[in-house]
């Protein structure tokens, strides 16, 4: 019998978190949907925040899970047996996600998956490349030439994020909270900054004075001040996170520098729009300019196991997590 992953009711911390391994047939789908038989779903942050009652509109009970790969198993005839992939903001906060043996997604959201991922691959694109193409390509777009500034590099958006901009032929300068190597891949070179504290004087003494033309802060207020004094004139400073609700604001130089700030939450982006995106990043991971999150011993679950998929994204795990029917 297939399965699939239901929470009750949301909980105030990550251990007392109540789940649900149930039956699952398969649903029944209207005319303009596609049921899709899950072979593998990226776990996110925010799949966990939702659970924990950090997402206001989540509807409950429901099943959680944004990102996915699978075969069409009921839908249009010309889809019917077709490999896809996905992502939408609505999958497991206001409708069931993909975190079970089957997803009901809009027909008009299908997308074939590059032949050249592997099923688990291709569910662990997701969220982040959403996040980071959505995020650059609300800034302007990156450019052959640009400076972008990526703070909190080796997280999954900060990788995605460097991966499209050196992909692009930007120059790419990275920061991480401590000494580290960039991780991931990229198409050209990366300067990792060991911290925010000199990530100002570096940038500018590297770029002639001129700073960067994007910032993508992952991170939010930690980086907020030092991040503005990196920027360019023009410069664009682009947030999906912070910890702090409230920065300090100096209006002046906000103006003076012709700034522009933008803000991205892909939960508001829904599977249609996901796939518009993933149409922009497809023909890249076929020719294998981009490249998928490896895929981890110990970072891969059965639905059964979900709570343990779960505690360790929320823990910060360094790898994707995957869930797999």
């Amino acid at each position: 019998m297939a399965g699939a992953v239901t929470v009750e009711k949301k909980s105030a911390n990550i251990d007392s978190l109540e789940l649900s391994f149930v039956p699952q047939s398969p649903p029944t789908i209207k005319a303009d949907e596609c049921l899709v038989a899950v072979r593998s779903s990226g776990v996110n942050p925010s799949d966990v925040k939702a659970l924990l009652g950090f997402m206001s509109h989540a509807v409950w009970p429901r099943t959680p899970g944004r990102d996915y790969a699978g075969v069409v198993v009921d839908g249009p005839p010309a889809l019917l047996g077709k490999e896809v992939w996905g992502s939408g903001g609505e999958l497991g906060i206001r409708k069931n996600g993909a975190h079970a043996n089957f997803v009901v997604v809009p027909v008009a959201s299908v997308r074939e998956k590059p032949a050249a991922l592997t099923m688990d691959e291709a569910g662990a694109i997701g969220v982040p490349f959403v996040t980071a193409a959505e995020g650059l390509r609300r800034a302007g777009g990156v450019a052959d030439g640009k400076v972008v500034l990526v703070l909190g590099a080796n997280g999954k958006v900060g990788q995605a994020a460097i991966q499209l901009a050196t992909l692009a032929g930007a120059r790419v300068f990275g920061v991480e909270r401590s000494a580290q190597p960039y991780v991931g891949h990229a198409s050209g070179s990366v300067t990792m900054i060991d911290s925010a504290e000199n990530m100002v004087e570096v940038v500018r003494d590297l770029t002639g004075g001129h700073g960067a033309d994007i910032v993508f802060n992952t991170v939010g207020s930690p980086y907020f001040e030092q991040a503005n004094r990196s920027m360019a004139m023009r410069g664009t400073q682009i947030f999906i996170s912070t910890i702090d609700r409230s920065v300090p604001f100096d209006i002046l130089e906000f103006y003076r520098g012709q700034r522009t700030y933008v803000g991205v939450d892909t939960l508001a982006l829904d599977s249609v729009e996901g796939a518009l995106i993933y149409d922009g990043l497809s023909a890249s991971f076929e020719r294998g300019t981009l490249k998928p999150f490896p895929i981890v011993d110990g970072h891969v679950f059965t639905l059964d196991k979900a709570a343990d998929a779960y505690r360790i994204v929320f823990n910060g795990a360094q790898n994707r997590v995957l869930l797999k029917p």
